[in-house]
């Protein structure tokens, strides 16, 4: 049990999770009400809370790939967005200091970081968006709505994961021919590298060829062509579906209302404490704790 744990922890519960084995609108609906709150609310309180949660869900789905990539990444670009604001935007009241006879001001910092949340938290989101959402799921929501703009996206979503794999195998061979390898100069590693990188891409475009040929031939495009799925909501997850609208609706209504707005520039200006402003936010965490509650009663049920 010991060794499943510490294995379940580094590899992450993955597609074995039970908000995986969702219907594809219970997952959209979570994802597309988390990330839009992050997007459009501009409040520490919101923007920390995302990212908390953001953390913590990737890191159970995809373990210590998650760690590794928000830390050697998205921690970088965060402090990458909080200078960048800071030495480029002056506005604000409260001046730290000069530099090269520039305002270094309190409310850009503070800007920045709220910035620099809002991006990594909104990435986090989307790397657990494409572990949870897949190609076949995209297609199910959107196929008859706009299936080209269903098929470029699903297939967008599938190429960075498949090009990665495929470069790996592509290595591996190389260096199972003696080529390449720690071994060797730097020219000549920039070399192989460029050999590498074209095999890729010649791979690639003989795939593409021959996935449009097979559409072709199974008739993707024809008037009155259907799609077969697996996917049936249950009565259990139109429960869950009306709970996460609800919550979802109750933070829409009270960012609406304005009780969420801050001002940053020229100086910072919180909304004053409220029943509202609670709700919303109680509202929020447990919307972003639907999805972890229901991967770990999954793992219990497992167990």
């Amino acid at each position: 049990m010991v060794n499943r744990k510490a294995e379940m922890f580094r590899l992450g519960l993955g597609e074995s999770a039970a908000f995986y084995r969702s219907h594809p609108l219970l997952n959209f609906v979570y994802f597309a009400m988390i990330v839009g709150m992050t997007m459009f609310s501009n409040h520490p309180a919101f923007l920390l809370s995302s990212f908390i949660m953001a953390w913590v869900y990737s890191v159970l789905l995809r373990g210590v790939k998650a760690i590794r990539f928000n830390c050697m990444i998205l921690l970088p670009t965060m402090i990458l967005t909080v200078l960048l604001n800071t030495l480029n935007v002056h506005n604000g009241v409260t001046v730290l200091f000069y530099l090269n006879g520039n305002r270094i001001t309190l409310e850009a910092i503070i800007y920045g970081c709220a910035t620099a949340l809002m991006l990594s938290s909104v990435m986090i989101w989307f790397s657990c968006f494409g572990t949870i959402v897949t190609a076949d799921k995209f297609i199910y929501l959107f196929g008859r709505i706009a299936p080209v703009i269903a098929l470029t996206l699903s297939m967008i979503l599938r190429f960075i994961p498949l090009l990665k794999n495929r470069f790996r195998e592509i290595s591996a061979a190389q260096r199972c021919m003696g080529r390449g390898g720690k071994d060797i100069g730097l020219i000549a590693r920039i070399r192989q590298l460029g050999k590498e990188v074209s095999i890729l891409i010649a791979w690639s475009l003989e795939a593409s060829i021959e996935s449009a040929d097979s559409m072709e031939a199974r008739g993707y495009g024809l008037r009155g062509r259907t799609s077969f799925h697996l996917f049936r909501l249950a009565s259990t997850e139109r429960w869950i579906l009306v709970a996460m609208i609800f919550l979802g609706g109750i933070c829409i209504a009270v960012c609406a209302l304005g009780h969420t707005n801050i001002y940053y520039y020229p100086t910072i200006l919180l909304p004053p404490i409220s029943l509202e402003q609670a709700a919303c936010l109680g509202a929020f965490w447990l919307l972003m704790f639907s999805a972890v509650a229901i991967d770990i009663r999954g793992m219990r049920q497992w167990n």
